[in-house]
């Protein structure tokens, strides 16, 4: 029988979407990144990839199974996809969306479509009786046909016909469509979409019918005893996403609370010595629940999006990382996964609660190599850890990795793939329990031995240009160890980095700061103010809003600046002053609300949907007056840009070579 998820699995998973990705899922885009991503991700659920009934759509809305043209590409080039992820030992996970199917001739016209010479089509006939609140039925008698004579098993879903999966041609069309995802197309598994809508049995038994190794089912419930028992349902033939966990980084995280993780311990699938582990698919963002718009907020985790994929790649269960997030964080979180493997941390692996307090949380996670120590919070870093216990492989904006010195491993900070860097520094680590402990290690990709080049632990080295193949082992007690650790690395000199001017746009509406605000700023290299800031009268009119306005500039790369908004003097601000808005790197617009956490206004970014080209300047100001550069994400150069890319110029793209 097919098991549905593998036990003591190490792999961890990308989501390779989020939501209208059309240009970053685009089938040969995710082809393009194989080799980043090989290594690292040993699985990616990618979009559902039929032709659905949308000209544009993100396939939630499904019209055919065996049609593999979709918006994310054609049926050859997603098979080319698939074939290539397979080369670099990448499986790939199919979206199922089995609970409802779409119609394109009235009510009930559903396409048939021929498979291995056998037409298959659904019939009304397989349409749950009471579907779309009764709507369905009422149709029904007005064309004269007939439904299924059952009722839906779960959930209703009013956008197109619920299936009934009691009958025998759903089931015979789901099993032919799922062999043609395994054996035609080359997918490695399957996510099945809203699970909610139907039995759960059903999906042991299409998962029993296809053999397959990978299955997760979407059975949205913060209540894990509820989804756990929808994975009894199934038989224990499907993993599920493990949304207790989520929710409780989601509460941690948005509330500054960070002892909030401690819940995941009683509530999660995969606390420990659980019997669900094996089955817990973490989270902590997915397209469902992620920042769309000001319009559409969902219910994203609002900050320290790097702290709660610390704390999801620490932990057990088999994570999911969210495309969004490894775009903006590509190194971090590919060290994070390094860190990860290194430990030996498997989807069962036992943890235990190491510390806590509102400003931190520690867990111990035993993996199969090493215990690794997690700390998130904004407290992570200050965290007296005894070194005599443990070595320090990452740390970052509220977020630390140690691991036992008992593991006898070596480790390099930083993961494989491309650097711009004039002088990339490697840090090596031996976790080792001899204090004396050296590390041997080589450039050229040949075995280090006691004869190669040496470093004291915890040392700095600097990688040349070009590609170099890094190979690593600890020195202890003149033996060198059997682990080696590898690393490739491709370092470019960077292009010369062109001070960038940025504005931060306040609008105080809601609050009634109508003469002023006080921009306290601090943080990168901008030179801080004191409190309670800079008074700030300068006025600009955007979309119809009128929004305080300065300008800010970044002095390198990775530059940033941190600010609070208030009104007052230094004695009266504290009274009336904004949450922390962190790590600012671009032109920015920002809402102070009227709703309060912890006595200060939460403040809303809407620079995804204020932001536009034209607006870099503001609709009132006349093109004409302003004579400089612009990047495309907004931020405004000093100077004509001497670095290769796209600008806005005059409102004008400008392309410099």
């Amino acid at each position: 029988m097919a098991q549905g998820w593998p036990s003591s699995y190490g792999g961890v998973m990308l989501q390779g979407f989020y939501w209208d990705s059309f240009d970053d899922s685009q089938w040969t885009v995710l082809e393009k990144k194989a080799d980043d991503l090989s290594g690292y991700f040993d699985l990616v659920w990618v979009p559902q990839s039929g032709k659905a009934a949308g000209s544009k759509s993100m396939g939630y809305d499904p019209l055919y199974y065996f049609n593999q043209n979709s918006s994310f590409g054609t049926e050859a080039e997603l098979k080319s996809m698939i074939r290539t992820f397979k080369e670099k030992h990448i499986g790939t996970i199919a979206d199922v969306v089995i609970n409802h199917h779409g119609t394109n001739n009235g009510w009930f016209g559903f396409p048939a479509e021929t498979y291995k010479g056998v037409t298959y089509q659904h019939q009304s006939t397989d349409v749950c009786a009471n579907d779309d609140g009764g709507k369905a039925g009422e149709q029904a008698r007005k064309e004269g046909v007939q439904l299924s004579r059952n009722n839906d098993e779960g959930q209703d879903w009013g956008g197109m016909r619920d299936l009934d999966h009691n009958s025998q041609n759903v089931q015979t069309i789901v099993k032919a469509y799922e062999d043609y995802l395994l054996n035609d197309l080359g997918y490695s598994g399957f996510r099945y979409d809203m699970v909610k809508g139907f039995g759960a049995s059903h999906v042991g038994d299409y998962n029993t019918a296809a053999g397959v190794k990978y299955s997760v089912g979407e059975y949205w419930d913060g209540n894990a005893n509820t989804v756990k028992a929808w994975i009894d349902g199934t038989g224990k033939r499907s993993a599920a996403f493990d949304f207790a966990f989520r929710y409780s980084v989601r509460d941690a995280i948005n509330s500054q609370n960070w002892a909030v993780l401690g819940n995941s311990y009683t509530t999660g699938l995969n606390v420990d010595n659980g019997a669900y582990k094996c089955y817990s698919v973490t989270f902590v963002e997915n397209h469902d629940v992620e920042y769309r718009s000001v319009s559409e907020q969902q219910d994203p985790i609002r900050r320290d999006t790097l702290a709660a994929n610390a704390y999801l790649l620490a932990m057990p269960g088999t994570p999911c990382v969210f495309y969004k997030h490894y775009l903006a964080y590509p190194k971090e979180i590919k060290a994070m996964i390094d860190a990860r493997k290194l430990a030996g941390i498997t989807n069962e692996s036992a943890y235990q609660p190491n510390r806590s307090s509102k400003d931190y949380y520690a867990n111990v996670v035993k993996g199969e190599k090493g215990d690794l120590l997690v700390v998130v919070g904004k407290g992570a870093n200050q965290l007296d850890v005894p070194s005599s216990r443990y070595k320090k492989l990452l740390s970052g904006y509220h977020y630390a990795y140690y691991l036992a010195r008992e593991a006898e491993l070596p480790w390099a900070d930083k993961a494989n793939g491309s650097y711009e860097s004039e002088n990339l520094k490697v840090k090596l680590v031996a976790v080792s329990a001899d204090d004396n402990a050296q590390l041997v290690y080589t450039l050229d990709g040949s075995t280090p031995t006691i004869g190669s080049d040496k470093v004291a632990n915890g040392t700095e080295i600097t990688l040349p240009e070009g590609k170099t193949i890094l190979k690593v082992a600890v020195l202890s007690n003149g033996k060198v160890g059997e682990k080696v650790l590898t690393r490739t690395y491709m370092v470019k000199q960077p292009e010369p980095f062109v001070p960038q001017i940025i504005r931060v746009y306040v609008n105080t509406e809601q609050v009634g700061w109508n003469d002023y605000v006080n921009i306290h700023s601090w943080g990168g290299t901008h030179v801080g103010t004191s409190w309670p800031g800079d008074k700030v009268t300068n006025k600009a009119t955007v979309n119809g809003k009128t929004w305080f306005c300065k300008e800010y500039t970044l002095n390198k790369a990775n530059d940033y600046v941190n600010f609070v908004f208030n009104i007052g003097t230094a004695t009266t601000a504290a009274n009336n002053q904004t949450l922390d808005i962190e790590r600012v790197n671009k032109t920015s617009y920002f809402v102070v609300t009227s709703t309060k956490e912890d006595g200060k206004y939460k403040v809303n970014d809407e620079t995804f949907s204020v932001t536009k080209i034209d607006n870099v300047r503001g609709k009132e100001a006349p093109v004409s007056t302003d004579n400089h550069y612009y990047t495309l994400s907004g931020q405004r150069l000093s100077k004509v840009p001497t670095q290769a890319g796209i600008y806005i110029h005059n409102g004008k793209k400008v392309i410099i070579r």
